[in-house]
């Protein structure tokens, strides 16, 4: 079967590696805007179906948007994904091998396309600041509890003061801009129904999931990664395990779950359920993560809030 002609782009913070499949091309364009216009005036030579980048930890997003603006057919590939699929074609990797291997993966698997969403842009641009704060409010708060020194420890209360203000301005600013988007207020408060789902959950949900209430219960939990795959060969049946998906995101849940299952009476008596049947406590909250995501999906497919019969009546 012929495949369609497909751009990789390799991202790094100062080069853009770029390659096509199934014919392979090779450039590199410099990360500024310079190479970018040189990049798109060469996109827009090869004719190609669509391009595909890998999420990059927020690297890859200048890139993404010029090409969605300029109208290119865009993909954002899982990394691990990616180069599990490299492997299994050739144990070798370089920038424009691995361009090569983006390009051919896109060909390869099936996927949806990049979205430009301004709003969308800017809160997930806060959220992850948020969470990079926090989880250095976290280390530093770990770190201050080990230190003897009164200086060091006036110094490490100093910046934890200084961290929490931080934090606190950011959550002020994304909320400021979830009450000034309409449908992203109406999203945040069906979502925030849910007993567990808190502003920093439903905040995440809006910029790292905006998928959430078109996609079908499978392929949504498959995105963020918390559905099960078999482990099966021959007469071995190994346990089920998650894997992939938005890291990120996936954490949030984590933390949801925790909550509900001590704090949602419905999915609380889910994870008991499953703890008096022998699972062990993290594959029921993983269990639970499954749920609490099916069922936020259901609400904002139907636009329906949470109700204790966790039933969404179609519209």
């Amino acid at each position: 079967m012929a495949h369609l002609l497909w751009i990789g782009i390799d991202v790094s913070s100062a080069w853009l590696d770029v390659a096509t499949y199934p014919t392979t091309h090779n450039q590199r364009f410099a990360y500024t805007d310079a190479g970018l216009d040189a990049l798109l005036a060469w996109a827009d030579a090869q004719g190609a179906a669509g391009i595909a980048l890998e999420a990059t930890g927020g690297i890859e997003r200048r890139l993404a948007r010029r090409l969605l603006d300029a109208g290119h057919h865009v993909r954002q590939l899982n990394p691990q994904r990616v180069r599990n699929f490299a492997r299994a074609i050739t144990p070798a990797k370089t920038d424009p091998l691995d361009a090569r291997m983006i390009a051919h993966f896109a060909a390869t698997v099936d996927g949806p396309p990049m979205t430009r969403n301004q709003v969308r842009e800017e809160i997930a641009a806060m959220v992850g600041l948020r969470q990079l704060l926090s989880d250095q409010l976290t280390a530093l708060r770990n770190n201050a509890r080990c230190q003897t020194q009164a200086t060091m420890r006036d110094l490490a209360a100093r910046q934890i003061k200084a961290l929490r203000a931080a934090i606190q301005e950011i959550e002020a600013q994304i909320d400021a801009a979830v009450a000034a988007c309409a449908q992203m207020a109406q999203r945040r408060r069906l979502l925030q129904s849910m007993p567990a789902v808190g502003p920093v959950v439903s905040a995440g949900l809006l910029a790292q999931l905006p998928e959430l209430g078109q996609l079908a219960p499978g392929k949504i939990a498959a995105l963020v990664g918390v559905a099960p795959f078999d482990d099966q060969s021959g007469g071995r049946s190994g346990a089920r395990h998650i894997r992939g998906g938005r890291t990120q995101l996936r954490n949030l849940l984590y933390m949801a779950a925790l909550v509900a299952s001590r704090r949602n009476p419905v999915l609380r008596a889910f994870y008991e359920r499953l703890r008096g049947r022998g699972k062990p406590a993290k594959v029921a909250l993983v269990a639970v993560m499954h749920k609490m995501l099916t069922q936020l999906n259901a609400m904002l497919r139907h636009g329906q809030a949470w109700n204790a019969h966790h039933i969404c009546a179609k519209a």
